[in-house]
């Protein structure tokens, strides 16, 4: 899940909807991606590979968030080898926290194979950069192609070979695979931000709304319940008189 980090402060900005009402726009652009999109995705990227007459004998997922689109891409290719490589760049969700590296080095022989790098989505292409780096100067494949379902063209310092979507506007998009942990980082995220306004205690019901108002999506109660739960057990919250309260 190479993700971009364009933290929008657009608290401020105000749109209408269909009924005529004014509601606040989110501060993060967040687009809330179901599972049935993610298979029609990699159904449409397979198509545009075979069309283009390559054909893989390995595929290689960039983890963690290339997994679930490789696995896909190997039913509908009938590709049988599958290999993954854990890029690091990403911390809590939508922040950038270190330069893209290789997490655990490994060497492959992959002489005279045809591989295809796999990612979720390349934003700003640096996790894809040091992945295909990596396996052509280590693993020495014969050829290798990068293919992605979403690539947001104006920050991208990389074109995948194969694409579903160019994303023109960013966007964070929140893929069923991160739903918990997205959550979690958003919820710490708008509780941070508001302690710094005095903000300490929350209702269930408020952090639900700011949730919803931040990112302009909802999730459903068995995530916020998870995230919540989460922030308790790491001793970011503490629960008193039924209310969520910040730990100092």
């Amino acid at each position: 899940m190479g993700k971009g980090y364009f933290w929008r402060a657009r608290a401020n900005l105000i749109s209408v909807n269909g009924m005529g009402a004014r509601a606040p726009m989110p501060k993060v652009n967040t687009k809330l991606v179901a599972w049935e999109e993610v298979v029609g995705w990699c159904r449409a990227l397979a198509a545009k590979i075979e069309e283009s007459g390559f054909k893989p004998d390995v595929i290689v997922a960039i983890a963690r968030g290339g997994y679930v689109p490789a696995r896909l891409l190997c039913d509908f290719l009938d590709v049988h080898d599958l290999l993954s490589l854990q890029v690091l760049h990403w911390g809590r969700a939508a922040e950038i926290t270190a330069v893209a590296h290789v997490k655990y080095p490994y060497d492959v022989d992959l002489a005279g194979k045809r591989v295809l790098l796999v990612d979720d989505i390349v934003d700003t292409g640096d996790s894809v950069i040091v992945a295909r780096d990596y396996i052509l100067s280590r693993w020495k494949p014969a050829e290798l192609k990068v293919a992605a379902m979403q690539w947001i063209s104006p920050v991208a310092k990389i074109k995948p070979d194969f694409y579903v979507d160019e994303v023109k506007e960013w966007v964070w998009y929140q893929y069923p695979w991160t739903r918990a942990e997205d959550t979690t980082n958003f919820f710490e995220k708008i509780i941070s931000e508001r302690a710094k306004e005095g903000k300490k205690e929350w209702t269930y019901e408020e952090l639900v709304r700011e949730f919803k108002e931040w990112y302009g999506i909802d999730v459903g109660e068995s995530y916020y319940r998870l995230a919540l739960s989460r922030l308790l057990q790491a001793g970011k919250l503490e629960e008193r008189a039924g209310k969520y309260v910040v730990k100092q």
